[in-house]
């Protein structure tokens, strides 16, 4: 009986160890991700490929600290792992290239693994949320934008492989976030302050705002429909009054307005032909 409670007691002490290493772990790749000088390397070398690294750098870690909390140590190790390496990647990517050729080739290489990692991230937030048919639909959606970018690039098409490559990536991440909407455990973790929140919100729109951009560039007149212009406009009009809102100091207020105004920008992507949860 005492060897069995000594086992238990040291089991307790080893977990509580790892669990600190893994908090400090997660604090040390957020600040690599957020505020290091290869961050700002990123920041400043203009290079799309190497901010979508640390965008998907910072949406592992996310993921890692939920896991964290939940006491899921060996999972969240592992993401925070990834984090790591996706950012470190994006250094790699972000020092200056030689060829123009070989520099679109890793462009897509990057954006490929990117998006395959958050294909990976959906799939597994669907399973443990046990969403309904809009997320698996959206699952099928991106693995099929997939396996036709990488045929598109195996035939030399590049720019119609980047262009799908690009759509599956932001159908990915719109759906990671649409399945990690609402959840506390997320928004206590990871807003601090109301301001923070609307900074997260503002960078939800801006992706929403992106997808639109692709869905344009998928139809072959490029030009939207009478229904995604109203959509379109109205969220323009509601992000302009949400930004107003907080220059005015009122976070809460413009959290609520940028919400309504995503919304309205689902609205229009849908209107456009491409089915994302939301």
């Amino acid at each position: 009986m005492v060897l069995v409670l000594a086992l238990a007691l040291a089991s307790s002490m080893a977990l509580a160890q790892d669990r600190e290493t893994l908090d400090r772990r997660l604090q040390s790749v957020g600040t690599l991700i957020e505020s290091s000088s290869a961050s700002r390397q990123i920041d400043t070398s203009g290079v799309a490929a190497a901010r979508e690294r640390r965008d998907t750098a910072r949406l592992i870690h996310r993921e890692a600290g939920v896991l964290l909390l939940a006491n899921a140590l060996p999972q969240a190790a592992r993401l925070l792992d990834q984090a790591a390496r996706e950012m470190m990647e994006g250094v790699r990517l972000a020092r200056p290239e030689q060829v123009a050729g070989e520099k679109n080739r890793r462009d897509f290489d990057a954006r490929m693994d990117s998006a395959r990692a958050l294909l990976v991230a959906q799939q597994r937030i669907t399973a443990e949320k046990q969403a309904g048919a809009e997320a698996q639909e959206a699952t099928r959606r991106i693995e099929h934008q997939l396996a036709q970018a990488a045929a598109l690039a195996a035939q030399g098409r590049q720019a119609e492989a980047k262009a799908m490559v690009d759509r599956a990536y932001l159908t990915a991440r719109v759906s990671i976030e649409t399945l990690r909407r609402g959840d506390t455990l997320v928004r206590s973790l990871h807003f601090a302050t109301p301001r923070e929140e609307f900074e997260y919100e503002v960078d939800r729109n801006d992706t929403h705002r992106m997808l639109i951009q692709v869905v344009l560039a998928d139809r072959k007149d490029g030009v939207m429909t009478p229904a995604m212009q109203g959509f379109v406009d109205r969220a323009a009009l509601l992000r302009a009054e949400a930004e107003a809102q907080a220059r005015g100091g009122d976070h809460a207020a413009a959290i609520r307005t940028l919400e309504d105004s995503t919304r309205d920008l689902v609205r229009a992507i849908r209107a456009g032909g491409l089915y994302i949860p939301g």
